[in-house]
């Protein structure tokens, strides 16, 4: 299996009066082709950040980004517009992400048009295609976003997202706004066009579970950096990062006779702006030292696939 993207080192800042703000520090990691990476985190690590970055609506300030073997961190105009057929994304929110003076079959249409790939009577062949593959009824053809439900309007930007044929699609948190029955329709409508297309992903959430069942490996990120890479399985098997642990027992668990890992993460995050030297964790980690207040630790591969940030990993999985 070839690696479809390969993030090296990619950082992203952001100019303010205090100084740089680091929303994604030398974060390294590799996708397979038709897989599926999971990004996950608490809100403002960094996870949609670095999904812009990778599809190009954001300019890295540092590292390379590869994608099929080429080197794609700052393109030109040409190849940006090629890799636009390549390279999509899915946004949060399905309301203000979709024109509201468009209907569904317009907003469908805009990126064939925009690419010129179809026009007359193959575009709306295409777009009633893409409603079928969807599941989006065509009868809501010329109904306007504030029309339909929020399900809904995310497959609409789903079916934006495949109207050009990509290889590649961010999801960023695509059904965080959106009920628990409608999410798991949404889940499978996206497991179901992976396979059919031979799709690969990187899914941003925040949601453990939702992550769980779509990601075939997850990257854990805490204030810009990755402290955590592997299997899903093995991630929710054996964490190896304190912060990847405080996330987990995190998780309620629906059993009274099911006794949670006494995990709680205190202290405040450390801000992203003009950070000091070291692992951003240090503030609220229990095992702490002051090499972790001075350097910022680097991923391990303390087991084949399984990539951890911390100084003393090894010691304190061994306790």
């Amino acid at each position: 299996m070839e690696h479809l993207l390969e993030a090296k080192e990619l950082s992203k800042y952001y100019t303010t009066p205090n100084g740089p703000l680091h929303a994604v520090e030398q974060v390294s990691f590799t996708v397979d082709e038709k897989t599926t990476l999971g990004v996950v985190g608490e809100s403002g690590c960094g996870k949609s950040t670095l999904g812009r970055v990778l599809v190009g609506l954001l300019d890295a300030t540092g590292g390379d980004f590869f994608f099929e073997g080429e080197n794609v961190t700052h393109p030109d105009k040409k190849k940006r517009k090629e890799l636009r057929r390549k390279m999509q994304i899915i946004f949060q929110d399905p309301y203000s992400s979709l024109d509201p003076r468009m209907c569904v079959s317009d907003l469908i249409a805009e990126p064939l048009k925009a690419l010129k790939l179809a026009r007359g009577a193959e575009l709306e062949k295409q777009v009633q295609e893409l409603m079928d593959t969807v599941g989006l009824a065509r009868r809501f053809a010329y109904s306007y976003p504030h029309e339909l439900d929020g399900g809904r309007r995310q497959r609409i930007g789903i079916a934006r997202a495949l109207s050009v044929n990509p290889r590649f699609i961010v999801c960023d948190e695509p059904v965080s706004a959106l009920d628990v029955s409608i999410q798991a329709q949404v889940l499978n409508l996206l497991k179901e066009l992976q396979i059919e297309k031979g799709l690969t992903y990187v899914f941003i959430t925040h949601n453990l579970s939702v992550v769980k069942h779509i990601s075939h490996d997850i990257l854990v990120m805490y204030c810009g950096c990755m402290v955590e890479k592997c299997p899903s399985k093995e991630l929710f098997a054996q964490p190896l990062h304190p912060y990847t642990k405080g996330l987990l027992a995190a998780i309620p668990i629906p059993s009274l006779h099911v006794k949670k890992p006494d995990i709680v993460l205190s202290g405040e995050v450390t801000s992203p702006v003009n950070p000091k030297p070291g692992c951003r964790f240090a503030a609220r980690c229990p095992y702490v030292s002051d090499l972790c207040k001075q350097e910022m630790p680097k991923p391990q591969e303390l087991a084949p696939g399984h990539f951890v940030a911390c100084h003393h990993a090894k010691e304190i999985n061994s306790l």
